[in-house]
């Protein structure tokens, strides 16, 4: 990897708990952002741009050229920023080539309009596993870490990889694998190939958390997930953890925005088109999604 030297800022979003970060090239200003959040307002239906702007207020201020808006997967949690971002700022929407999956299923669960394709068009680009892109003089590799969803990737670059929900911070632990196209045994797998990496490697997580103890943090190391992360130390097998996830999801709840989040989030983070009457409607499928066991 490049020793160019990499800027990384961090933006909390208290509402959805998502971490979205603007990183670049000093030498060339260059950016990537990654993970944008379109703040959104579930009772009255409004869209709003708060989150987003604080971004584009860093970009502005540090007078950066934005090539990348990267998305480490289609979010549950929140509404993507992305094709808002795009229209202000430029770059290419990137995420995965396996989002096509993801696109299949949700076009099938939502009965989306026929036009809609689940081809991955509504990107700019679709990453492969191991693909190495550019970000200024910055070298970043796209890494495949499916188990979450089968479209999850993580982005490394100077020592650091920003893993989105593959691991959480090392007190909470690991994100949720029932989602349609989730499995635990892979999540175990992608967490290996990333507490695989150097000790001193940086990581950066999609989201956070906390217990009342701590405020909200993102960055941590490898060394420091091998040691103390819940779900993923050096000691836990993967029988273990599989036996652990399972058990954990069927308890979980259906995260509040999943309904208009994936139905935006498969396509780039733009809208549905709108109807005759100028509207965009997201639609609400009746006893689609499955239930918490709590047994």
């Amino acid at each position: 990897m490049t020793s160019t030297p990499m800027t990384t800022r961090g933006f909390f979003d208290p509402k959805t708990w998502t971490i979205s970060y603007v990183v670049w090239d000093p030498q060339t200003r260059r950016a990537a952002i990654i993970d944008p959040v379109l703040d959104y307002d579930f009772k009255s239906g409004h869209t709003s741009t708060a989150s987003a702007d604080a971004l584009l207020a860093c970009i502005g201020e540090h007078e950066l050229s934005v090539d990348w808006i990267l998305e480490t997967h289609a979010h549950a949690d929140h509404l993507s920023g992305a094709h808002y971002l795009r229209s202000k700022v430029g770059g290419r929407i990137a995420i995965g080539e396996h989002i096509r999956a993801v696109q299949a299923t949700f076009k099938n669960m939502f009965n989306l309009e026929p036009a809609f394709t689940p081809d991955g068009s509504q990107f700019d680009h679709l990453f492969h596993d191991g693909e190495t892109f550019m970000i200024g003089n910055i070298e970043a590799t796209a890494l495949l870490v499916p188990g979450h969803t089968p479209a999850d990737m993580a982005y490394r670059m100077n020592g650091t990889i920003f893993v989105g929900d593959t691991l959480f911070m090392p007190d909470v632990g690991s994100a949720r694998a029932d989602f349609p196209g989730g499995n635990a045994h892979q999540l175990f797998a992608s967490m290996r190939r990333i507490l695989a990496l150097p000790p001193d490697t940086v990581m950066y997580v999609c989201h956070d958390y906390p217990p009342s103890t701590r405020p909200a943090q993102w960055q941590t190391t490898v060394a420091e997930q091998r040691a103390h992360n819940i779900h993923a130390r050096d000691d836990i097998s993967e029988e273990e953890f599989v036996r652990m996830r399972r058990a954990r999801d069927a308890t979980l709840e259906a995260p509040a925005l999943i309904l208009p989040a994936i139905q935006v989030n498969i396509r780039a983070g733009a809208m549905p088109p709108a109807d005759p009457n100028g509207v965009a409607y997201l639609r609400i499928p009746l006893n689609a999604l499955p239930l918490p066991r709590h047994d």
